[in-house]
């Protein structure tokens, strides 16, 4: 069974965007939902520096937006996504980009979502010095019992070996003094603040808000969600979910238990690709994986897809 997942914050570089605009309707696409959103995703995607892309009301939709244009290449019809793909989820924002590939928001409804969701995020993490740090190795008990007396929330639990907590930077300095038993390494991440906690209540109003109008379809693919790795049958559920979310952690850990349940084989990573494939092959031993990086990964892509399906009994 073959699983598509998308990258979430930080996933971002300089210029990852510039090779896919090359790719036929590539920019046209960019610059359409650019528009929608008032966000030149061109520019972001191909010349703005580290600094400019590390702003979430940025990083978001670039994210979501790089997701999607990868997969409307893997995949230029959605009938063939929909008979290919076993089950999709994203890692924090890269959830947005999950739904329109489940089927239950289009690309531009997610698009315009993850704008108002950046600014929201943005917004409440200017009103207070946080950040996010992520811890590699360490026992899971006692990793979290240390983050608990440091007043650290663990925003991501990843598996692996890895958490990420978040906090004030107070709190996340205290950390770098003072790592659990067992840390190998805390290293500060490229965020604007502490997400998927408390410090994120104001973009949940903002977010229920900006959901208000929106018609959710339900899946058409299985779709896992961050909360607690449960596979999702209505598009309602999902979206309420969506908003809540950003307070909450992101129990990837429990999202890669579910694929293992389900029989996953494979494991693609949409652009831009690297993050949950390096994950997936210390949790996920045996499955095959692959980050969209670069155009020229489709072809890898496009093979794995053939092999899988093949395997499947699926046709190509």
């Amino acid at each position: 069974m073959l699983v598509l997942v998308a990258p979430g914050q930080g996933a971002q570089t300089p210029g990852f965007l510039t090779p896919w605009l090359d790719l036929p309707g590539a920019e046209d696409r960019l610059r359409s939902w650019s528009a929608a959103i008032d966000l030149d995703l061109v520019h972001y995607g191909t010349n703005a520096d580290a600094d400019e892309i590390r702003d979430t009301a940025v990083a978001q939709p670039l994210l979501v937006a790089a997701a999607l244009l990868s997969a409307r290449q893997l995949f230029p019809a959605a009938e063939e996504l929909v008979r290919t793909v076993g089950a999709t989820a994203g890692h924090s924002v890269g959830e947005l980009a999950a739904t329109a590939l489940a089927g239950v928001l289009d690309d531009d409804t997610a698009i315009r979502l993850v704008r108002a969701r950046g600014l929201a995020m943005a917004e409440a993490a200017a009103v207070s010095e946080t950040g996010m740090s992520a811890l590699l190795g360490g026992e899971p008990e006692s990793t979290l019992a240390h983050l608990e007396k440091l007043g650290l929330t663990p925003a991501n639990v990843n598996g692996a070996g890895q958490i990420v907590a978040a906090g004030t930077l107070a709190q996340l300095a205290a950390l770098a003094e003072d790592k659990p038993e067992g840390v190998r390494r805390v290293v500060a991440l490229k965020v604007a603040g502490a997400f998927h906690t408390e410090h994120m209540a104001p973009a949940v109003v903002a977010l229920e808000s900006a959901v208000a109008s929106v018609e959710a379809a339900d899946p058409v693919v299985p779709y896992v969600s961050n909360r607690d790795g449960q596979t999702l049958t209505t598009g309602s559920d999902i979206v309420t979910r969506l908003v809540g979310q950003v307070a909450n952690p992101v129990r990837w850990d429990l999202c890669m238990d579910t694929f293992r349940a389900l029989g996953v084989t494979a494991l693609i990573e949409l652009c831009p690709g690297g993050t949950l494939t390096g994950i997936a092959k210390r949790a996920l031993p045996g499955v095959k994986t692959l980050a969209l990086k670069k155009p020229d990964d489709l072809e890898a892509a496009r093979a794995l897809i053939a092999e899988h399906s093949s395997a499947a009994g699926l046709g190509a």
